[in-house]
């Protein structure tokens, strides 16, 4: 079978023959399980490791589930007993050497199902990392932070899996741009460019909805996962209780993308305690569904704002939520919001901000790297509007770089902005390297 890898892959494969555990977490449906078996055909083709030296572990499965309950050792006999590959030859010393005679590479899927993960892995790692290698995925940050604990510092090693990038994107619609390289595109390309990124915001970026063509199909399953993934496991591990008042929350949070958040008047329009909301946040960001953005400040006498905006962590769920339908139109929060989507993949939350003053001078994104600032305004369409927000910040921060990322430019930026189409942010912003 044939995969299309992802640019996480690499990062994760340099770890393969260390003894730390890996673990690969993420929400579910973007391609965790197809890692793994990329990583062990990896591991067969190219390491010349052998099938009975490898072991896939699904605990959906609830008898392999049953088996890794009862504990390690018990695990240990269930593997012995079903491979003949010596695991009882010590290991090289060498992090970097390949991986010696009598390895056994472990993938377990699913780990937070698992009664006590972090025990587990350490026990794993502490007493069997010269027979075992460990690579491990869980769906749900809320659950691998219950069971993965502070006692693993030091034993693993993690990788957060988020859906498509547009990059991959492309990748996945066999579609053979070099984004790296586009520059000033011919008129030809660019439509081209606009239509697909325009899919990418519409339909969002789940890798099994970029591979299906057919758009009544790709509508249905998207719908299928969201309806599957946030109105039932969601609410399963958070516990809800009150479903009816769960969904307007929902509604009412994607009428807010891209807006600040006010905590008490959306606990007051929906009819929520303040704690409620604060507790349903929480769980929308650990299970991968929307994220607060903080505000950038260095003055804090002019730049007092403390509420933060909120996003959603794919665009088509939030066109979906916003509409109750999957709409083939993209309005300039969907753009907006998947903007965001793109930069928090490729550099994180840690130097991503957004602006705005006590006088109301706002910018969209901020990025604070390495002493550099870049500020950008994300508009649909992009037709000469003032941007008094981008020019004041750039008076107040001199070392600051300006872009407005657009899908269509309709008349040039002044001379300190640079306008930029969505998929050139790959060749000058996102290249930065990740903090």
């Amino acid at each position: 079978m044939n995969f299309i890898k992802r640019k996480i892959l690499p990062h994760i494969t340099n770890f393969l023959n260390y003894k730390e555990a890996i673990v690969i977490y993420g929400a579910r449906q973007v391609g965790k399980t197809t890692i793994m078996k990329i990583l062990i055909k990896e591991l067969k083709t190219t390491n010349n490791i052998p099938d009975e030296a490898i072991f896939y572990l699904d605990l959906e499965d609830l008898e392999i589930l049953e088996v890794c309950n009862q504990g390690v050792d018990h695990l240990i006999r269930y593997i012995e007993a079903r491979t003949s590959y010596n695991s009882n030859s010590p290991s090289n010393s060498s992090p970097a050497a390949s991986s010696p005679k009598g390895k056994i590479y472990l993938f377990i899927d699913e780990i937070q199902y698992l009664n006590n993960a972090s025990s587990f892995i350490k026990l794993m790692v502490d007493n069997h990392s010269d027979r075992f290698k460990l690579i491990i995925s869980g769906s749900s940050v809320l659950d691998i932070k219950l069971k993965i604990k502070q006692s693993l510092v030091g034993r693993i090693v993690t990788f957060e899996v988020f859906g498509l990038d547009f990059e991959e994107f492309l990748w996945f619609k066999n579609k053979t741009f070099n984004l790296n390289k586009i520059a000033h595109p011919d008129k030809k390309t660019q439509k081209e460019l606009k239509h697909l990124f325009e899919e990418f915001i519409i339909f969002g970026a789940y890798p099994r909805v970029a591979l299906i063509s057919n758009l009544n199909n790709k509508k249905y399953y998207l719908k299928e996962l969201i309806q599957t993934y946030i109105k039932k496991d969601i609410k399963d591990i958070g516990k809800i209780r009150n479903i009816m008042k769960f969904n307007n929350f929902l509604r009412v949070l994607a009428d807010q993308a891209g807006n600040l958040l006010n905590i008490d008047e959306l606990a007051s329009s929906i009819g929520l305690s303040r704690e409620t909301v604060y507790d349903y946040l929480t769980l929308l960001e650990g299970t991968y569904i929307a994220r607060r953005l903080t505000p950038f400040f260095k003055n804090l006498r002019s730049e007092l704002t403390k509420m933060p905006k909120i996003y959603f962590e794919d665009s088509g769920v939030l066109n979906y939520l916003k509409y109750n339908d999957i709409v083939e139109k993209v309005s300039g929060e969907l753009f907006e919001n998947c903007i965001y989507t793109e930069l928090r993949k490729t550099l994180g939350l840690d130097i991503l901000r957004y602006w705005r003053t006590q006088s109301k001078q706002e910018i969209d994104f901020v990025i604070d790297h390495k002493k550099q600032l870049f500020t950008l305004e994300a508009k649909k369409i992009y037709s000469g509007q003032k941007t008094t927000g981008l020019n004041y910040f750039s008076q107040k921060y001199p070392n600051s770089k300006s872009f407005i990322i657009t899908l269509e430019k309709r008349k040039e930026a002044k001379e300190n902005i640079s306008l930029l189409y969505p998929w050139e942010i790959f060749s000058t912003i996102l290249l930065l390297p990740r903090p």
